[in-house]
């Protein structure tokens, strides 16, 4: 059903992990990624949260101290996004209406508009994050969702189509999606 409106290929993310904190971020740099656009919400932070934890502290100076630009790219409003990307020193994209190119090509105007192969994209969900990092040619790394309970409507039925995909990727493909561990992904 998907390929109607999207390529099957912009559901495939390049690699899974199930949090930000087990990607190797060394590995990225030495194939030649140099800047970092991470989700927000249930990606680094829980949508009920707004403060930055001390392991997302250390993170975002991991990253700056290996050379990224970071970015924090979501489809949250300006006041919440901002703010969180204030406290780590991180530059932003609000209202980024992914998977839509509009807000990727927003931040790609502020690194300077850099070769896509050079960012990687790390978000927790298929319908918004993957398909919107591969449509633009990003490396996508897919996490896990932090917390499922007290997620909006729109995420619940973007987490319902996610399901079907993953579905849909195990029986079309399933060395690719087990090769990957998505059967591990919540």
């Amino acid at each position: 059903m998907f390929e109607l409106f999207f390529n099957k290929k912009h559901f495939y993310p390049n690699d899974y992990k199930k949090t930000v904190y087990d990607v190797d971020f060394q590995e990225l740099w030495n194939n030649n990624i140099r800047i970092i656009m991470l989700d927000l919400d249930n990606t680094l932070i829980p949508y009920d949260e707004s403060k930055p934890t001390s392991k997302i502290y250390k993170l975002f100076d991991t990253l700056k101290s290996i050379g990224f630009k970071v970015y924090i790219i979501s489809n949250n409003q300006k006041d919440r996004v901002k703010s969180f990307a204030k406290k780590v020193k991180a530059s932003y994209v609000y209202s980024a209406r992914k998977p839509f190119r509009l807000g990727f090509k927003r931040a790609l105007r502020y690194a300077n508009n850099p070769e896509h192969e050079s960012v990687c994209l790390i978000g927790d969900q298929f319908m918004t994050d993957v398909l919107g990092g591969r449509r633009m040619n990003f490396f996508v790394i897919v996490v896990d969702t932090i917390k499922r309970k007290g997620e909006k409507w729109f995420t619940k039925i973007s987490k319902y189509f996610e399901r079907r995909i993953l579905r849909r990727l195990k029986r079309t493909d399933s060395e690719f999606y087990f090769k990957l561990k998505l059967n591990e992904k919540r």
